[in-house]
């Protein structure tokens, strides 16, 4: 089969989104298919949204090949008969973050107006698609929710699993992600405040575009509460062999960032390495993957039951392994695989 993958990337910018479109097009490749890969340089600045949706729109792929696969907002827009959707999130300031902090189209006439006009492309965009798929029960609710249209759960697996493996267990819980507020890594520092244990925090991540205010602020707290001998921030993006370094040695991994879209790779690349979870009772799409006591914690997003959970995987150390070796066996319920990813968008 002749199969287009296509979605919209922010230029120089690597995430969970691209880390999707890059494996699904070498696993297609893999299968035996012949893949074409688009990517369309996308800026998500709310006055530069409905010039680039319409430009998608103007796009006809009929002609060529037999499925289209878009992932990206808004890149469903394009046209195809046989248009398949792994939708990973909407333009959430225009969604479920309307209203709060996250909030990034402004409350007035005019951002009104482009938050209408997108959830009337989505309708369309969408409404047209021969499959839809989601990448998460918390993103699959939200296209109910909002768009009145059902999707079929389908977890992206990770690539390269096999590069991950268990070096032992150190001292140190490990914190990867893009360093954004709603990430929440400074629930991490506040945390480290009130553990009673030798444990420690590794927070690794690359800063989004104009978002070195928060970095700063991380340093500030680590600073603040006389904590440089206890966590280390490692602000820039961290290359596969240190991550895999990383994962290997941990002690378990910390993840819990506000209401996510999915379970995050950490959350994978955790239990590919045999590492148990930390995660937060309001952290969305984690909570799929991460069963309290056992492949993991799962706690209140509160820097006192954060640090007794913390405290709990530096002392029981045997439960603590135990926790990252059940994480495969999860992953196997929840078919996190890539062979079922393959056989669900080609049907």
């Amino acid at each position: 089969m002749k199969v287009i993958v296509a979605s919209t990337v922010v230029p120089f910018l690597q995430g969970g989104y691209t880390v999707i479109v890059d494996s699904l097009a070498e696993e297609l490749v893999k299968a035996g298919h012949e893949v074409e890969v688009l990517k369309f340089p996308f800026s998500s600045h709310h006055d530069e949204l409905l010039e680039q949706m319409t430009a998608l729109r103007l796009l006809d792929l009929t002609a060529h090949g037999d499925r289209l696969i878009t992932v990206r907002f808004p890149s469903y827009l394009m046209r195809h008969p046989k248009k398949v959707v792994w939708f990973i999130h909407h333009h959430r300031g225009a969604y479920d973050l309307w209203g709060t902090r996250y909030q990034d189209i402004p409350l007035t006439p005019e951002g009104t107006r482009i938050r209408d006009s997108i959830m009337a492309a989505d309708r369309v965009g969408l409404g047209e698609c021969h499959r839809v798929f989601s990448n998460s029960r918390v993103v699959a609710n939200r296209l109910r929710h909002f768009n009145d249209i059902e999707a079929e759960v389908l977890y992206p697996p990770l690539p390269n699993a096999i590069r991950y493996h268990c070096a032992g267990y150190n001292d140190t819980i490990f914190y990867l992600n893009r360093l954004v507020h709603h990430k929440r890594q400074w629930l991490a520092i506040e945390a480290m405040r009130h553990v009673s244990s030798g444990v420690r925090l590794l927070i690794a991540g690359k800063a989004d575009p104009d978002t070195e205010g928060y970095v700063n602020e991380l340093h500030q707290l680590v600073q603040r509460y006389g904590l440089k001998d206890r966590v280390t921030i490692v602000d820039d993006w961290v290359d596969e062999q240190r991550k895999v370094g990383f994962f290997a040695e941990c002690l378990a991994v910390a993840n819990f960032p506000l209401d996510e879209d999915s379970y995050g790779y950490p959350s994978l690349e955790a239990h590919h390495a045999g590492k148990a979870v930390l995660t937060t009772t309001d952290a969305g799409g984690t909570l799929e993957l991460i069963t309290d006591g056992r492949n993991g914690l799962v706690v209140p997003p509160e820097p006192l039951a954060l640090a007794a959970a913390m405290d709990r995987l530096f002392i029981d150390r045997l439960q603590t392994q135990e926790m990252g070796q059940a994480g495969r066996g999860r992953m196997a319920e929840l078919g996190i695989n890539w062979r079922h990813v393959i056989e669900r968008m080609l049907a």
